[in-house]
């Protein structure tokens, strides 16, 4: 199925998976909407992802504010006609042990991870059920939240990520006979600048297959479930064999 002239918005899209993926659908024809909190690193996105500035939009702002998911579906649908699809890409990863959390960090990954992923999804799918048609793919956790590692602890990252896997599937049955399908991609560790290179050794162990995963593991998932019609509440995971089992 070609996503040539459809319409995506993605959260955290001015670096690593997020600008990955908006990057390859530009190639492939489609159109998209990122958004990211600070503005020039958004803008310097733009331009890696289309110079031209015909395929690309942006929005800077914190996306657990309404205020901010309100105007990335306004202008999806202001700049290119509509949304097609949503990729629920921004998120906070912080291990530490449990008894070291502060408050603030508490209601910080649970702001980003969760309050930001309910406006915008909240407000994508109203304006899918005019539309008629429309798909959501959430960026969960695979090990931390689902085959939690004794190495990495990260209850912060089970509480909020593993919640979107149980809202993925919940949705998906919710909005399945009304044209909305919503899945779930689940990554192991990816190659990002939020891991420093020092600790790549490390991180790449915790993976059955040894290594970490690159970006282009998560844009080739995506993609899949943005082709794959009959797949709807599927949690994709691209993790190196993390959710497999213990090893």
């Amino acid at each position: 199925m070609s996503i040539q002239g459809k319409v995506v918005v993605i959260t955290g899209g001015s670096s690593g998976m997020g600008l990955a993926v908006a990057v390859e659908l530009v190639k492939q024809g489609a159109n998209v909407v990122i958004n990211g909190r600070r503005e020039q690193a958004l803008a310097d996105a733009a331009k890696q992802i289309d110079p031209t500035g015909e395929h690309v939009a942006y929005i800077a702002g914190d996306i657990s504010n309404p205020q901010t998911a309100e105007r990335l579906i306004n202008v999806g649908i202001s700049r290119f006609g509509r949304v097609d699809t949503l990729v629920n890409n921004a998120g906070i990863f912080l291990g530490k042990p449990f008894e070291d959390y502060t408050e603030e960090e508490f209601n910080s990954v649970l702001t980003t991870n969760v309050v930001g992923f309910f406006h915008i999804t909240q407000r994508a799918v109203t304006h899918m059920l005019e539309a008629g048609s429309g798909h959501i793919v959430n960026i969960t956790a695979s090990g931390v939240s689902e085959q939690p590692i004794k190495e990495v602890p990260a209850v912060l990252a089970a509480l909020t990520k593993g919640g979107l896997t149980t809202a993925t599937k919940s949705l998906a049955i919710e909005y399945a006979d009304r044209g909305i399908r919503v899945n779930a991609v689940a990554p192991g560790v990816i190659k990002t600048p939020m891991h420093a290179v020092e600790t790549h050794d490390f991180l790449a162990k915790v993976h059955p297959m040894g290594r970490m995963g690159e970006a282009e593991d998560i844009v080739n998932a995506i993609l899949y479930l943005e082709a794959a019609t009959f797949v709807t509440g599927e949690i994709l995971h691209v993790d190196g064999g993390q959710s497999a089992g213990k090893w």
